[in-house]
């Protein structure tokens, strides 16, 4: 049996005893366990005047679950690139610099994120569309521990995306070299990583008190 198991039969046991949880927590203290130990052991049964104790739902793992989000992350990140790749080669069009021309290989480049959106947008919007279905039938299934751990790190690459675009742009305007193009693919990469931070945000900024 893992520590964290034998402290929560612990827990239990002493709950049944009739216990309060200040006693247990202060023996457990007292016994060298650490404060967030004993809070999360506590914190796995319900306080509430029931013998036995009841246990609190806890977050679960699985692998089917783990695709689930892998591809539904994969597939908005591979969104996300191509709407920003395409974005910048319309800005290169309509604002070229001077002496450039649009080049072969940025026809190609505009074809292939066409095609890229046509199949991951779709792909993107059916997983999302699906596990809002998936949720509304099973509330329990918003404490996925995959879900909540795909959703912070893609927060986390968002908001380091906003902050290195916002430092671009400081860097080049000291510099006295903020032309519209790079302001506008600033804005373009901004809006784009903000949209994505702002839907995981909403997304799971509500699930903390599940867990």
């Amino acid at each position: 049996m893992r520590p964290s198991d034998q402290l929560a039969q612990f827990v239990r046991d002493a709950l049944i005893a009739d216990k309060s949880r200040d006693q247990i927590a202060q023996a457990l203290e007292q016994a060298g366990w650490a404060q967030n130990e004993v809070s999360d052991a506590l914190a796995t049964w319900v306080d509430a005047k029931f013998q036995p104790p009841i246990p609190r739902p806890r977050p679960q793992l699985s692998a089917r679950e783990a695709f689930f989000y892998a591809l539904l992350f994969g597939a908005l990140a591979f969104t996300a690139w191509h709407i920003t790749s395409l974005l910048f080669q319309a800005i290169d069009v309509l604002i070229p610099k001077a002496g450039d021309e649009f080049r072969n290989w940025e026809r190609e480049m505009m074809r292939f994120s066409i095609s890229s959106l046509i199949v991951s947008t779709p792909l993107f919007l059916w997983l999302h569309s699906r596990a809002k279905r998936a949720i509304a039938k099973a509330p329990g299934k918003r404490r996925s521990m995959v879900r909540k751990w795909v959703g912070y790190i893609t927060m986390f690459f968002a908001a380091c995306t906003l902050l290195g675009d916002l430092v671009f742009v400081i860097f080049r305007f000291l510099e006295g070299d903020l032309t519209l193009q790079i302001a506008l693919k600033s804005g373009v990469l901004a809006v784009v990583a903000g949209s994505i931070f702002a839907y995981f945000r909403a997304e799971i900024g509500g699930d903390d008190n599940d867990a």
